[in-house]
């Protein structure tokens, strides 16, 4: 594709032909400010925040969604353009509910910001008639707070085009329109699979995640309690934004002191159990394989795509791993084999989680996700949560020394830790599954073919002579790409990953906002993955099943994978949530 000269602002650039006004503007070094647009998600023009003069044009271009021409000539920041944005300002807040002071969101609001840049701090509307709106808090993760919506659609962008669910919609007109399921069906009644990407979408407080902090701090302070935590791969590449860091830096020695100081008795690595999950799902891959199982055999690790499955492909619950997730394995260990080696009653303990998924908090209450009438795990904090209750008690995280995590549970190979990047799964899992299919050791550990952001991945290996296929997608619409391929026979899969949020879990719907002036230019998913994969390359062992704490846990208590113990406590059960079946 060619290039195309447009001036902008007095600057002269050339930039590829097909670009927008916002995306020529970004070259040239000028900051267009937006409210609806999210690159890939949400590309309608409706905000009018971006509007734009260009020579010859008949009305003032919205710069997101107007494609550039050569010779163009526009003018991003006279006062005409600056009056309209102020203008519009004001009128987005007589509708808002300006409580910012107790808004999650005060400190990163993308309104708020806008209205400092343009010296907005009252508007003479506001006095004027406001939309009514209740709090909808039915979902076991997601809340939301119309008072505070500013209509941009973002949320709906991102549950239509990124996850093709599409359970929530402008509803009435004009004045009265709001954001909301269809016939204000409760949230919790739908197919909602609580992935948080409508959160992370929205630019201000109108979609939070149900909190769990209370709750948390509450165990800590019970001297009865014994609190104990576990933290997910992608939380230690995404948690030091929250302080105002790079993207994706990796911090996870100070993640485990942080935890340490907030109280929690035992600070241990959901890394673990990700290796734990990797030596029983090889396992259960490998029977199907010799076996005659039910192949293609797809990941459960996403609670997000595996409540997806139940709704959209409920045919196809049979493929599903019967493992449990990560979060729930590492639940069902601390309350049976650590409590055991550790005398510890297991009504003393409480099990906590840190996740970059909201879905999580929906996984913990789901049936068969408990061992011998004890939950696997009590409380999920997003990474949000715990950047929150950090800055609360005070704590300068980027000076904290970095500490290890506790032991036995913290121990983990390269391979638990890519589970939060799109492949990593399928990638840990090829290491051990092709050891055990074909009794020889792997020399080359990185299967590169599924690595990468791209929303779908296939991938072909030769086993000695027996052709392996295999497939990856991540985002729930790109999960539908491969079902329905799968669902009409067309797909020759062995194995497939899939995960809920597009990226994988360095993207999940409980990671840190990021700014859409960030998003639409820096591809955040990359950014994170990058450290999760420094740290594989740098772990000692690479191969999940020769991690030394889970071979003697078997030995001394699970004895073989997949056999009756660790069936008992690290599989479950599905439900059909079909037609007239189950929501929630």
């Amino acid at each position: 594709m060619s290039d195309v000269k447009v001036t902008i602002d007095n600057i002269e650039v050339n930039v590829p032909e097909g670009s927008t006004l916002l995306e020529a503007a970004h070259i040239a070094g000028v900051d267009i400010p937006t409210l609806c647009y999210l690159k890939d998600v949400n590309e309608i023009g409706a905000c009018r925040m971006c509007l734009c003069e260009v020579e010859g044009a008949r009305a003032l271009a919205a710069a997101c969604v107007f494609p550039v021409f050569d010779g163009m000539v526009a003018r991003t920041n006279t006062p005409k353009i600056v009056e309209y944005r102020r203008k519009n300002l004001q009128l987005l807040l007589s509708d808002h509910n300006m409580d910012c002071l107790g808004c999650f969101r005060s400190g990163n609001c993308e309104l708020l910001k806008l209205c400092r840049r343009y010296g907005v701090d009252d508007t003479e509307y506001y006095k004027g008639a406001k939309n009514h709106s209740v709090i909808e808090d039915s979902s076991k993760s997601i809340v939301r707070d119309n008072s505070k919506c500013i209509l941009c659609r973002r949320c709906i962008g991102a549950c239509n085009n990124l996850q093709s669910i599409g359970v929530i919609g402008a509803n009435k007109r004009g004045f009265d329109t709001y954001v909301g399921t269809t016939f204000n069906i409760p949230l919790a009644e739908t197919s909602c699979v609580n992935c948080g990407q409508c959160i992370v979408a929205c630019p201000v407080g109108a979609l939070y995640e149900k909190d769990s902090i209370t709750q948390v701090k509450e165990a800590i302070e019970d001297p009865d309690k014994f609190v104990v935590v576990q933290a997910a791969p992608s939380t230690r590449v995404a948690l030091a934004e929250c302080f105002d860091q790079p993207i994706g830096m990796e911090v996870e020695g100070k993640l485990s002191a942080a935890l340490h100081r907030l109280g929690f008795d035992r600070v241990f690595d959901t890394n673990f159990s990700a290796d734990l999950t990797i030596v029983e799902e090889a396992n259960e891959l490998v029977e199907r394989v010799k076996g005659g199982g039910v192949l293609p055999m797809i990941t459960s690790c996403s609670p997000g795509w595996v409540k997806f499955c139940e709704h959209y492909y409920p045919e196809l619950i049979p493929n599903l791993s019967t493992c449990k997730s990560p979060q729930q394995m590492f639940g069902a260990v601390t309350k049976s084999y650590y409590a055991d080696v550790m005398g510890i009653p297991v009504d003393k303990i409480v099990s906590v989680s840190v996740m970059p998924c909201t879905a999580k908090k929906h996984e913990l209450g789901r049936d068969d996700q408990g061992t011998d009438g004890y939950q696997d795990v009590d409380y999920s904090l997003t990474t949000r949560e715990l950047a929150r209750m950090i800055k609360m008690a005070g704590i300068e995280f980027m000076k904290l020394e970095d500490e290890p995590y506790d032991n036995p549970l913290g121990e983990y190979t390269g391979a638990g830790v890519i589970f939060g990047a799109t492949g990593g799964v399928m990638e840990a899992a090829l290491r051990t599954a092709v050891e055990k299919l074909t009794g020889e050791e792997l020399i080359d550990l990185d299967f590169v073919d599924v690595r990468g952001v791209k929303g779908v991945k296939e991938a072909e290996y030769d086993l000695q002579g027996k052709k392996v296929k295999v497939a990856v997608a991540s985002g729930l619409a790109n999960a539908r790409i491969i079902m329905d391929k799968v669902k009409a026979g067309e797909a020759d899969y062995t194995f497939i990953e899939i995960m809920g949020c597009p990226g994988g879990c360095v993207n999940g719907g409980g990671q840190p906002h990021v700014d859409s002036q960030v998003r639409n230019f820096i591809d955040v998913r990359a950014e994170r993955a990058k450290g999760l994969y420094t740290l594989d390359k740098n772990a000692p062992i690479r191969k999940a099943h020769e991690n030394p704490v889970i071979i003697k846990m078997y030995d001394d208590y699970l004895g073989v994978p997949g056999g009756e113990k660790a069936h008992h406590l690290l599989h479950t059960s599905y439900v059909n949530r079909g037609v007239n079946k189950q929501a929630d």
